[in-house]
């Protein structure tokens, strides 16, 4: 199993999901965050203040897939986010070593 966490931009979720929808996929955790890499910040300037907004609103997306899904997943989740705009995001995979469905106690691929 894996976890895919992908940091997309907050227009982008809708495409996103319904693109992992196609594919059959549904669970999800989405989270709203804040961030930025190299897009940095901006200046804004709010009541003829000038000051700097550094840190971007930003969707985090957490899944846990099988191995055998992870490679589509990822692919359809980054054709969705991608605008070719900097600041599309970034989506990272790591290994999961255990999975555990509390209700019922169903283990790893069972309980995804």
């Amino acid at each position: 199993m894996f976890k895919i966490d992908a940091i997309i931009q907050p227009g982008k979720l809708e495409p996103v999901r319904r693109a992992l929808a196609v594919i059959g996929v549904d669970g999800m955790t989405v989270s709203e965050v804040r961030g930025h890499g190299r897009q940095k910040g901006h200046k804004e300037v709010y009541r003829g203040r000038e000051y700097t907004v550094d840190l971007r609103p930003k969707i985090r997306i957490e899944m846990v897939v099988p191995d055998n899904r992870k490679d589509e997943v990822v692919q359809a989740l980054a054709d969705a986010a991608r605008s070719g705009e900097i600041g599309d995001g970034k989506i990272f995979v790591e290994p999961v070593l255990q999975a555990v469905r509390i209700r019922n106690d169903d283990r790893d691929d069972l309980a995804l």
